[in-house]
């Protein structure tokens, strides 16, 4: 009887110490508090569950969307009001400078930003740092290599490193396959690339990833020359006479049609031969996974003989 009534006690015994560890793993289960460093090389404290964020770059909203979440955004820039995946009726600031009070006000889980919002301030965002919000800070990316590497963070935040696989795999697919046709391409074309139009006319030359999307078409760049984004000159684009010209100015009724009767194109090869073609605005203008969108549409404006129309 002892002996029955010790192994009674030994497995009572069991089943508690099982049952205090059982209770003991739901809370070692929830999501603790991770250490990232964001690509601007501050080191952040990601919450252990995200359930609100706030964004205010529209590269960054269409990241946040296209990892599935969107619903969590509470607040963005003016520029991602209407996207995809952003929700409606949500505030909308000032991406340069936005309102302090109303973000404090919000208390975001999670702040994304890039180095365009208010970038001539020292320490903008301490006030809501002290409120225990996570401040990440993406600058503008000038590469697709970067940008891919952007995609990975803002999905390692969320805890989706597999979805940002997904989307950057998916992303550089394409970006091989357009290139693989672009490395046969013998005769290269100029080209001119417009981001704003006359009389303050701006483009971009090396170190900017629409230049090297336009390398890898198999196309030639006419300010390749030159660096970064930069301010450009009529007398300069009719001189380097591109094959082609491409716009994403968007702020115009017909962009295209506006380069075409500027006095003087008119012996542009491009103008000439009605090689003027628009660039979708937003898939040309964010570093995001929707470059692919640009290059796609520039890759068969510049060349639709081997892109296909």
């Amino acid at each position: 009887m002892k002996t029955k009534a010790k192994i009674l006690c030994l497995a009572l015994a069991v089943c508690l110490a099982l049952g205090l560890t059982a209770c003991g793993d739901s809370g070692a289960s929830d999501p603790s508090p991770r250490k990232l460093t964001d690509p601007s090389g501050a080191e952040i404290t990601v919450p252990g569950k995200i359930e609100s964020v706030a964004v205010l770059a529209p590269s960054l909203a269409e990241t946040v969307a296209a990892l599935g979440e969107g619903d969590k955004i509470v607040a963005c820039d003016t520029s991602s009001v209407g996207l995809e995946g952003v929700p409606a009726d949500i505030p909308a600031l000032d991406l340069s400078a936005p309102n302090m009070e109303e973000l404090i006000a919000l208390k975001p889980d999670v702040l994304l930003v890039t180095n365009m919002s208010l970038y001539d301030q020292e320490d903008p965002y301490r006030p809501l740092m002290d409120l225990g919000v996570c401040v990440a800070c993406v600058p503008t990316s000038d590469s697709i290599a970067d940008i891919e590497s952007d995609i990975a963070f803002v999905a390692s935040v969320f805890g989706k490193e597999d979805e940002g696989k997904r989307i950057v795999d998916d992303m550089q697919a394409e970006v091989d396959r357009l290139a693989a046709v672009g490395a046969t391409i013998k005769d290269k074309k100029s080209v001119y690339f417009e981001i704003s139009a006359a009389p303050y006319m701006y483009s971009f030359g090396s170190g900017v990833f629409l230049d090297e999307m336009l390398s890898l078409l198999g196309a030639e760049n006419i300010l390749s020359g030159e660096e970064g984004w930069l301010g450009v000159t009529e007398e300069a684009v009719v001189a380097a006479d591109p094959d082609v010209i491409l716009t994403n100015v968007n702020y115009i009724d017909d962009p295209t049609g506006e380069i075409a009767s500027r006095p003087g194109w008119d012996a542009v090869s491009a103008v000439k031969s009605g090689q003027v073609y628009y660039i979708d605005n937003m898939a040309s203008s964010l570093p995001d996974h929707n470059i692919v969108k640009a290059m796609d549409q520039m890759a068969k404006a510049i060349y639709p003989e081997y892109y296909g129309e």
